[in-house]
């Protein structure tokens, strides 16, 4: 478990790192980016990073909901956890049942989108990335 663990934080953090260069990606949060707010503390206070990273995608809610429904590789689901990519945009997923103010009271953005880092090579999930930011 372990090992599977470690692989899928080294992805993330590629993984993040390529959404934190690119252009139509707002802001990224994932805790082993050096940019992030808090990672002082996490360095001091985690063993690792996690898989779990979320971002906000230029465009809004419509910008969210098309790009996870033109990922190929990475898998569109409600679940956080498994050995396989999985992808979710809140505002029409799991928070679709929020009102848009209950949504912002809770700090889930229209644009956030979830991903769930899988043991994939990251470069194959960095691509099918990118060909789905070319469908929004």
């Amino acid at each position: 478990l372990e090992v599977r663990i470690r692989q899928q934080e080294k992805n993330a953090l590629k993984v993040a790192e390529f959404l934190e260069s690119y252009p139509r990606v707002e802001r990224v949060f994932f805790p082993g980016l050096d940019s992030h707010p808090q990672r002082a503390l996490v360095k001091k206070q985690m063993y690792g990073t996690g898989s779990v990273l979320s971002f906000v995608i230029k465009g809004g809610y419509k910008a969210g909901e098309k790009l996870v429904n033109h990922v190929e590789l990475v898998t569109l689901a409600v679940s956080l956890g498994c050995v396989e990519s999985l992808i979710e945009h809140p505002a029409s997923m799991t928070h679709s049942e929020l009102t848009l103010e209950e949504r912002k009271n809770s700090g889930i953005n229209d644009a956030l989108i979830r991903i769930s880092v899988g043991l994939e090579d990251a470069e194959d999930i960095i691509d099918d990335l990118k060909q789905a930011f070319e469908k929004v």
